[in-house]
Order: structure tokens, then sequence, then C-alpha cells
């Protein structure tokens, strides 16, 4: 009778031990305080779509750009399908210039959006536009479908005196502004994953935003592999906090391909995980990102909670200019990538943008940097330290030494809004 007590008490163990996602089994009841069905038959799974199937993608076009059959095609009138085309349009062109200019030395550092303007543009068209906005370093479509502007864009990357990110502190595309309710690039990566969700916590602790306003997380399928991703969709589905990551899974971190970077089913398998709504979309069909990210924003909001959006895209462009992607990939896998359309009112508007573009370089280039005395600003709150006063006091003492005699620091000088004489006199 003690053997049979024990041999029931093992088979029971073991069902327990292999319950969530194997077939119900309602006659042999439920694992107590849970749903969790239990069964009698040892079955381990790999899949949160059961069987051997992938999760699949969400899409309103085909390749032709016609909607697939049964597809319902988001609600959107002319001027707003026309500011959808035509800001991807705008980052191209401004990508092209920019990485151009980079090559000339006249910027850095530049890093390029092409192929995931889709799910860039269409994701910032369904969020709203006080809605906390942090991102990786791909993001600039947001800001231009917010208003920043083409001559904010070429300030930031000179570093001129008309940068409002971080007066000319700041590596080019490490874009902020407060009153686009954009949060500063870092080129840490995945570090806004967790503040995002801390951001998401305070919205909805903000009586005037709570239910009202999300934040927005963008991040590539390579920063899914940091520990940052798994602590801030934790915080996000656990606290909860209205938090809306978007994935943006192009293939490639760096040079390593997605298929060396995990081995499950992408990025939105790990939703489950964590109790969050979640979808893979079409990251190139703009029409299916922005019907897939205002239902997502809608649960965020309705929800209180984390909702993760996996959008399926390809990197055309090299990592940065950093970077030389033909090392790792064939040049014929990117150009295969690429589509030209030919029509008139297209090339005409690509003269168009290009025109804005080059007219808004030829002004950053013009326009000198900021005082060389705002290297000490911004950077605590409150009464300046000592350090600080230490580290200004001891730069004014080197420029009235050098800045006037040795021509490297002279021609350096010549570049800042007032060459330095705020801190040489004072």
């Amino acid at each position: 009778m003690l053997l049979r007590s024990s041999l029931r008490a093992i088979t029971q163990a073991r069902a327990l031990a292999t319950a969530p996602h194997l077939p119900s089994s309602p006659s042999n009841g439920r694992l107590p305080n849970t749903q969790s069905h239990i069964v009698s038959k040892l079955q381990f799974f790999n899949s949160v779509t059961g069987g051997d199937q992938q999760i699949p993608t969400y899409r309103v076009l085909d390749g032709l750009g016609q909607p697939l059959e049964d597809a319902q095609v988001p609600d959107i009138d002319e001027a707003f399908a026309r500011k959808l085309y035509e800001n991807m349009q705008l980052l191209p062109n401004l990508d092209n210039v920019l990485y151009n200019v980079q090559r000339q030395g006249k910027i850095s550092f530049y890093m390029t959006a092409y192929g995931e303007e889709a799910t860039i543009i269409g994701s910032a068209a369904a969020l709203a536009d006080d809605d906390e906005h942090l991102g990786q370093y791909r993001e600039m479509g947001v800001l231009l479908w917010r208003g920043f502007g083409i001559n904010n864009v070429m300030a930031q990357c000179f570093g001129n005196l008309e940068d409002t990110s971080g007066k000319g502190r700041q590596m080019p595309v490490h874009f902020g502004s407060p009153r686009h309710h954009f949060h500063t690039i870092s080129s840490t990566l995945a570090t806004q994953i967790p503040q995002a969700a801390g951001v998401g916590f305070a919205l909805r602790r903000t009586p005037e935003r709570s239910g009202k306003s999300i934040a927005a997380c963008y991040f590539g399928e390579g920063a899914a592999s940091e520990g940052d991703f798994h602590a801030g969709l934790l915080m996000a589905s656990t606290i909860p906090s209205p938090t809306l990551f978007i994935a943006r899974n192009n293939g490639f971190a760096i040079s390593t391909p997605s298929t060396e970077q995990y081995y499950g089913d992408g990025i939105a398998a790990r939703g489950p995980g964590y109790g969050i709504d979640t979808v893979r979309v079409d990251g190139n069909d703009v029409l299916a990102v922005l019907s897939a990210v205002t239902e997502a924003r809608r649960r965020c909001l309705e929800q209180g909670r984390a909702v993760l959006v996996e959008a399926m895209s390809y990197r055309v462009g090299h990592h940065s200019t950093s970077d030389d992607s033909f090392a790792y990939r064939a040049r014929s896998e990117v150009e295969d990538r690429k589509r030209m359309v030919d029509s008139t009112a297209e090339e005409e508007l690509k003269d168009r943008l290009k025109k804005d573009v080059m007219k808004a370089f030829k002004r950053a280039e013009s326009l000198s940097r900021c005082e060389l005395k705002e290297m000490f600003t911004d950077v605590y709150g409150g009464e300046e330290p000592w350090n600080l006063k230490e580290q200004r006091e001891e730069l004014s003492n080197l420029l009235r030494k050098y800045g006037n005699s040795w021509e490297p620091w002279k021609k350096e000088l010549a570049k800042f809004k007032g060459k330095g004489e705020e801190l040489i006199k004072g």
C-alpha cells in the first residue's frame, strides 16, 4: 500500500513538472492556485505556438504594395499617407548626405537607417506626440515625424551653436529633445530598456499623464541579448509599467547575424515568458507597423503594463561609418533588398527633399560651435563643484599660454563662438 502511494506521488510530481503548455486534461484538475491543468503524459515543448510552428508575422500589403486578402487597411486620409511616405523618403536623403559628409571628415560619426524606414516612421505615426521616447540610435525619424526639423538634425551632427541636443558635446546621431519627449540617446547598448520601464512607471504615477501617455522603447535584436533587456521587461510586466518595447530585428548586431545571436524563435518568443502581449510584424510594411503599434499602444494604456512588438526588417546599410558590412555579407545580398521606383512624382519628391537637406547642410557647416565654456555647464545641478572649477581654471591657464601662439590650438579655437576668449580673459 505504501509502495503504491509512493508511485502515485512520483507520477503526479512528474506530471506537475511538465504542466505548462501541454494538452489540457480538466479531469485531472489544476495545480493549486493556478490555471495550469494537470496531465499524465510527459511531453516537452519548445514553441509558444504549439507544435513546430514559428510565430506568424503580421502584414497588410503584399510585395507589390496591394492589400492582402482579408487584410484590414488602416483608415488614413491622403494627407496622412503622404506624410508617411515623405518622411520615409526624407530619412534616406538625410542618410545619403550625412554619411558622405562623414566620409569627407566634416563630422566624426554617423549611422544610417537604410531598410528600416517603415519600422521607424510607421511606429512614430502610431504614437502620441507626448509619449516618452527612449531610443537606440536609428530613430531619428521619430524626431522628424514630431517636427524636430532638418536644421536641428544637422546642428546636432555638426555640433554647432544651434545644437539643442547637447551643445556639441554628444556624438552625432545622439539626439535628445525634451520639447519632443525624446530622451537623449546613449551609446551604451540597451541601457534605455530598463530606463523605459521606469519612465513608464513614472507616467502611471503622474495623475495628469496616467492612462494618457506611455513610454516607447526602441532597440535592435542585438541589444535584446543584453541583461538590461530582461531586467526592463521583467520590471515593466510586474510593477507594472505602460511601456511599449519595439524590437527592430534587422538581422545583424554589427557583424553578428541573428542566426548566431539566438536559437529560439526571435525576440517575440520571449514576450510570453514575461506575461506580456506580443506581436511580430513585417517591419517593411508601414501600414502593418502603424496598425500593430497603434493596437500595442492601446493595450499599454488599457492594461497599464508592457507590450512587445518585434518588427522584422533588414539592415541595408553598414552598421555605422566605422563598419564595412561587405566583410561579412555578400554585396549581392544587400543589392537584392533594394527597390527602385522611377515615377515622375517620385523623382520630384526626391529632388525637393535633397534640396532641403543640402540647404540645411550648407547652413550647419557655416555655423561656429558653442562657446568653449559650455564644456563645463549642464553637468551638475545646483552649485558648481570644486573639480569643475579646477578643470576650467586649468584650461584657462593653458589657453592663455598656448591659445594665441601655437598654431594647432589657434586653428581649433577659431571654430568656437568667441574663440575661447571667455576663458582666456576669465
